[in-house]
């Protein structure tokens, strides 16, 4: 059976399908002449060598649409797909310096981004890579970059936005999925950011260009905006301004939520190394290959699951500093094998986009062999007020075994949960927990960690 991607319809260049479990894109005739100055200028080569270009092979498989193909390539899969709003700062200021270092690199070889979508991106082995192979087109001498504004919804501006006010303001991505307008970000930056030139050229007067041209538009004035020529040379200076803007911005790390948790933890020294031990040896008893981390907080039991071989652990929390922390340190021991996002599981990410089907949910993306909940039942039970069997259900959804942390009322991270709130929650023990998850689970294996009044439990999905 064939299935058309969902996310992949905008461009009429081509579109990704299915046929089983391959995937594969076609090309359609109207990107003729621009694929194959792809492929025949060096320019794909050399994308495709600097680890810059997801790999293709061009196949003999029978295209989806036959009247208007031209050819049917097979990219090689991405592991797991994220999105710009899951990322922390660096991992979307990566994926911004990744994408004008494209359009550089291609000018060299005659070509240029017709598209800087940050959706165009994605992580393998912790770098960033360009997964549309249509997105690049024949350079014209004296255009305008047509991806300018585009880059700057996607990326510039969510930047600045995350560097100069909060980093959770990723967020509002999820309610632009074109971008956040240039105008909305103008007015939510600082006005001292109108003394830096870069954004002050790239946000604010970019934003009052297009304000512009939009009341213009709305006037009747339906004449074509005629953008002045711009060299080679010119383009590059542009692109560098942003290279240098984007550079230009830091991300504030204050450990105001959980960036700091493992600092106030209860566990003795010997107890955290106990339970790193069980963590991993219990884990990699059941030989995952896709392991989900949720409430990872900076990834410590992350990098437990990742000296798995083979495996790929997607390290979630909800705090995007605590993600920032994670994503740095991996880069910093070269860890590849991890993959961390900013994930609210009270309020995970949705599908949105056209039809509620263009961008996946978090919850329905890819099924995990394991998933670790650990140190996390007490703020969703207690801090959240959910109940016990729902979290179980939503637990599992997302794969087969289930590694559970229990965290008991009398340990002092629960203790400070309940000091200023009435409790109401009898059932939250280890029984009324064990009790509750045999609805969706069978218990397999009941570890208490030495040193701490902490239990692991390990289920696996009962299949009722």
């Amino acid at each position: 059976m064939s299935n058309k991607v969902a996310s992949s319809f905008r461009d009429p260049s081509g579109f990704m399908f299915t046929r089983g479990e391959k995937l594969f894109r076609q090309v359609n005739q109207v990107y003729k002449e621009d694929y194959d100055l792809l492929m025949s200028s060096g320019l794909y080569d050399k994308l495709v060598k600097l680890k810059w270009m997801v790999v293709h092979q061009e196949t003999n498989e029978s295209p989806l649409v036959p009247e208007i193909a031209y050819k049917v390539i097979e990219p090689n899969k991405v592991p797991f797909i994220s999105y710009p709003y899951e990322w922390s700062f660096s991992q979307l200021r990566i994926a911004a310096l990744l994408t004008l270092a494209i359009e550089k690199q291609s000018l060299n070889f005659g070509m240029s981004l017709k598209d800087a979508s940050a959706y165009n991106i994605q992580f393998v082995n912790n770098s960033p890579v360009l997964i549309d192979t249509l997105s690049l087109t024949k350079y014209r001498e004296g255009e305008p970059w047509v991806a300018y504004r585009q880059f700057c919804q996607h990326f510039l501006g969510p930047l600045a936005l995350m560097s100069k006010v909060d980093l959770q303001l990723q967020k509002l991505l999820i309610n632009f999925i074109d971008g956040i307008p240039l105008e909305l970000c103008s007015k939510l930056l600082p006005g001292s950011t109108r003394i830096n030139s870069g954004l002050m050229m790239h946000i604010h007067m970019h934003a009052s260009a297009q304000q512009r041209a939009n009341k213009e538009q709305s006037l009747g004035k339906n004449s074509p905006v005629k953008s002045a020529n711009i060299s080679k040379t010119g383009r590059l200076a542009l692109i560098e301004s942003l290279e240098s803007t984007i550079k230009g911005l830091n991300c504030k790390i204050n450990g105001e939520l959980w960036a700091d948790y493992y600092a106030n933890t209860n566990y003795s020294t010997d107890a955290f190394e106990e339970k790193k031990k069980l963590v991993f040896e219990t884990v990699s008893a059941l030989d995952p290959h896709m392991i989900y981390d949720l409430g990872a907080n900076t990834g410590i039991f992350s990098l437990e699951a990742a000296k798995i071989p083979g495996s790929l652990v997607i390290s979630s929390d909800i705090d995007p500093e605590a993600v920032e922390i994670n994503y740095q340190e991996l880069k910093k021991q070269k860890i590849e094998n991890v993959l961390p996002l900013v994930i609210d599981l009270t309020n995970p990410t949705p599908s949105i986009g056209w039809d509620n089907a263009e961008r996946g949910s978090f919850l329905t993306r890819e099924k995990a062999d394991v998933v670790m909940a650990l140190a996390l039942i007490h703020h969703l039970a207690i801090a959240n007020n959910l109940p016990l069997s729902s979290i179980a259900a939503s637990f599992s959804k997302l794969g087969k075994y289930l590694l559970l942390e229990f965290v008991p009322k009398e340990d002092s991270q629960v203790v400070r949960l309940l000091s200023s709130r009435e409790d109401i929650f009898p059932n939250y023990t280890l029984e009324g927990v064990k009790q509750e998850f045999s609805g969706y689970y069978k218990l397999i294996k009941e570890i208490p960690i030495s040193g701490s009044k902490r239990t692991l439990l390990l289920f696996e999905t009962s299949g009722k």
